[in-house]
């Protein structure tokens, strides 16, 4: 079941159960999809690596609006945010644990030949196309850049 399926039929449970956060995080969902779709102007769909990066950029979006809300302390206004970034991150992959993440930095690293930071760019190349939708790219740059320097 494609991408687009699992939020229609998300979507339609949500509104049975009146779920007014998760239904406007799985339309701010299928909204990408269709803008993504009109853009490429594929009619077939998206490949599973595009819907990846459509959900992990919608998460993303919502964290960091939610840290911003809470640094005004808008507490009020964080927590749909978050609930929201929850929701969507039912469709993402099982996120990796920072050590399983260190695990494939390193093997990069050893891969790519990286001596120090000024081979940063390479190992996250490496490491963001074999994790993608598995680990936030803050943590991956966070780990690379403890392990170059």
């Amino acid at each position: 079941m494609s991408l687009q399926q699992e939020v229609m039929a998300a979507m339609k449970t949500a509104m049975k159960a009146k779920d007014q956060t998760a239904l406007a995080a799985l339309r701010a969902i299928k909204s990408e999809i269709l803008l993504a779709q009109t853009e490429s102007g594929s009619a077939d769909g998206l490949t599973e690596e595009q819907e990846l990066k459509i959900v992990s950029k919608l998460v993303k979006q919502r964290k960091d609006s939610a840290t911003i809300f809470k640094e005004q302390n808008r507490e009020d206004l964080a927590e749909p945010e978050l609930a929201q970034a929850e929701v969507i991150s039912q469709f993402l992959p099982e996120q990796l644990s920072e050590e399983e993440v260190e695990a494939v930095v390193v093997a990069a690293i050893t891969k790519v030949g990286a001596e120090g930071m000024k081979d940063m760019g390479k190992v996250m190349g490496v490491v963001n196309q074999e994790l993608a939708g598995k680990a936030d790219g803050k943590t991956i740059a966070t780990i690379v850049k403890a392990k170059l320097s």
